[in-house]
């Protein structure tokens, strides 16, 4: 039977997760974190046209995504508003342990100028730059700064929001209990939960891919790449996709 994390319990996790990172960083320092042999999308600016030229059709469109993000003109700071929050979100996040490990600016909401050729409500993620994008009318979309998976362990592809849930409960998978055996097998909802205030559950047709976009409780993370595979946001921005993405949404993961 599951059991609430206490305030105790929730410590002790943070700890260990942030002992894992430091052995991730000393380890990976010297490369990119984001690289996957499995997904030959390794370019960063002009001279890699050799491998674009050798991809199947379905990875040259995730290219020509990545560029037209790349492409971006201008961007307005524009955090996310308290009005899209409800009643039970303010008073949860306002005794989170983490308000003072807010990341940078750059990585908050953002309006930005978008030239990608993908329709209004689409959601694409570039795991590269670590940002998020929802696709708005008129060239624009709004980007949020997101913490992608590390090594080994990102999801690329596209998929549907098939699930949405306010305040999720977290159950770690046995691979996740397999590499930290330490954590607790239940987290209950709340800002201690991993899963954050908000979680899209992304699937491929009937089929869970068991790849999620939910919020954080270690918001200094933002704009790294750490997690198990899944995409993290700020609980205030997760909120507010959440509030903007219906269920049937596009979601490109690059």
């Amino acid at each position: 039977m599951g059991i609430n994390l206490s305030a105790q319990a929730a410590a002790f996790m943070q700890q260990v997760f942030a002992t894992r990172r430091r052995r991730l960083f000393a380890a990976s320092k010297s490369r990119r974190l984001c690289a996957n042999s499995d997904h030959p999308l390794k370019f960063r600016g002009a001279g890699k046209t050799g491998i674009v030229a050798i991809m199947p059709l379905k990875k040259l469109v995730f290219v020509a995504i990545a560029l037209a993000l790349g492409g971006c003109l201008s961007d307005t700071l524009d955090p996310t508003p308290d009005s899209a929050l409800k009643p039970r979100d303010k008073k949860l996040l306002a005794n989170a342990p983490y308000l003072n490990a807010k990341p940078g600016e750059g990585w908050l909401r953002h309006y930005v100028d978008y030239s990608g050729k993908e329709k209004p409500g689409t959601v694409v993620i570039d795991t590269d730059r670590k940002f998020l994008y929802l696709v708005q009318s008129g060239g624009k979309a709004y980007r949020y700064g997101v913490t992608v998976g590390e090594e080994g362990m990102s999801w690329r592809g596209t998929a549907t929001v098939g699930k949405k849930t306010e305040w999720p409960e977290w159950t770690p998978t046995g691979d996740i209990l397999k590499r930290m055996p330490e954590l607790p097998h239940y987290v209950s909802p709340g800002p201690h939960n991993p899963m954050g205030a908000r979680a899209l559950y992304l699937f491929q047709g009937n089929k869970d891919t068991l790849f999620r976009i939910h919020g954080t409780n270690q918001p200094e993370y933002i704009g790294q790449a750490i997690s198990s595979g899944c995409i993290r946001m700020l609980n205030e921005d997760v909120i507010d996709l959440y509030n903007r993405v219906p269920i049937g949404a596009t979601v490109i993961v690059i």
